[in-house]
């Protein structure tokens, strides 16, 4: 079974802030990242966390909306680093650079980003809020 990291160590390596991931991920479907129901945190794998990187870069690098980004991102991703638009456009991008880039900050942030709690939640007795 592949390794799957959580949504904090993955805001943390994609340098994005926790709840834009989140936000992005409840309203996106995307490769690589495993959803359940409710209550069960989602789990995201390399190829996940890649799309991920390429998602963030073309949006807030060229200003693609994040609709269109994850299908383009997507594309890229299994596409050897490469899109063209039917009109045309190309775009290229050094998928092997960028993944070893995102794998070294993905490194330090599995270090840095805390593990998620398990069990029932701790039983507060006494009424404050400490």
């Amino acid at each position: 079974m592949a390794r799957a990291y959580t949504i904090a160590t993955a805001a943390l390596a994609l340098e994005i802030p926790l709840k834009w991931l989140d936000n992005l991920l409840s309203h996106h479907k995307i490769a690589g990242v495993r959803q359940e129901r409710q209550g069960i945190a989602r789990r995201l794998t390399i190829e996940g966390l890649l799309v991920l990187g390429v998602i963030i870069r073309l949006n807030k690098e060229l200003g693609i909306p994040l609709a269109r980004t994850v299908e383009i991102a997507e594309r890229i991703a299994t596409a050897s680093g490469q899109y063209t638009s039917p009109d045309g456009v190309h775009i290229r991008l050094n998928l092997n650079d960028f993944q070893t880039r995102l794998l070294e900050r993905l490194e330090s942030a599995v270090e840095v980003a805390p593990a998620p709690r398990r069990g029932r939640p701790f039983k507060n007795k006494t009424g404050r809020l400490d």
